[in-house]
């Protein structure tokens, strides 16, 4: 497809990290549609970015308008995340940030890129305690500001709770149960479920582990917010006033 000269592949690259040479392909021709569409003969980087969030997220839901409270929640739920993750990495955690619905489902969400170069391969301790933290952030705004909780947090929830489980069962990162394999995966390319491999008596001490893991994360994620509660007041109303931000400009009100 024709492309403008202004477009920057490094730029694209660091936004669709993790996605499949199929879905890169389909990123290429959501842009060269957006492009025919307004009548261009070329497609841009704007072109691009959008495509990116349609192929990763779905397209904006332009019928589905949320109340001016929701909105507001999901402003500050997904600063939430950003703040906790800015503040425990000392660097810019975001890509962009939007609070415009999506045919997939989602209110809002927060495109996280890695700045450093190459993918990532090892996780330490502390790396998957401050992941668990920012996945807890949303839910922790959402409680500091509006002292009630919503629904919104599901996929928070399931992603901590199996990371702090993975932490438990099969990366021994615990005290109490050392190197020892609690879970094993059977059929890693067929899916790859887990299934426990220890006694119930066992099990029971794991879930505590999980639900302590999480409760500390979630406790820190809070400690944060509350600390930084007046940038977290900036971001979100700026997000809520402007409904999509990208990472320089959480990072210029943050830094300022």
């Amino acid at each position: 497809i024709k492309i403008a000269d202004t477009v920057r592949f490094d730029e694209i690259a660091k936004a669709a990290a993790g996605a499949s040479g199929a879905e890169l392909a389909n990123i290429v021709n959501e842009a060269a549609l957006r492009a025919v569409r307004d009548r261009r003969k070329f497609a841009t980087q704007a072109d691009m970015e959008e495509s990116i969030e349609v192929v990763i997220a779905g397209y904006q839901k332009k019928s589905r308008v949320l109340s001016e409270k929701e909105k507001l929640i999901v402003s500050y739920h997904e600063i939430g995340h950003a703040l906790v993750a800015a503040m425990q990495t000392n660097s810019a955690p975001v890509h962009k940030i939007t609070i415009i619905p999506r045919t997939s489902g989602a209110l809002g969400y927060t495109m996280q890129v890695d700045e450093e170069d190459g993918e990532h391969y090892l996780m330490s301790k502390e790396e998957l305690e401050n992941k668990i933290a920012t996945f807890t952030g949303g839910r922790a705004a959402e409680e500091l500001i509006f002292h009630s909780i919503t629904t919104g947090a599901s996929n928070d929830i399931e992603q901590a709770t199996k990371l702090a489980r993975g932490m438990i069962t099969r990366y021994g990162m615990t005290d109490e149960f050392d190197m020892v394999a609690m879970e094993t995966v059977n059929n890693q390319y067929l899916g790859g479920d887990a299934s426990l491999a220890c006694s119930a008596d066992t099990q029971k001490k794991i879930d505590e582990k999980v639900v302590e893991v999480v409760k500390a994360q979630h406790k820190k994620a809070l400690d944060i917010l509350n600390e930084n509660k007046d940038k977290l007041h900036e971001l979100a109303n700026f997000l809520y006033e402007k409904e999509t931000i990208t990472g320089e400009e959480f990072m210029r009100i943050l830094e300022s």
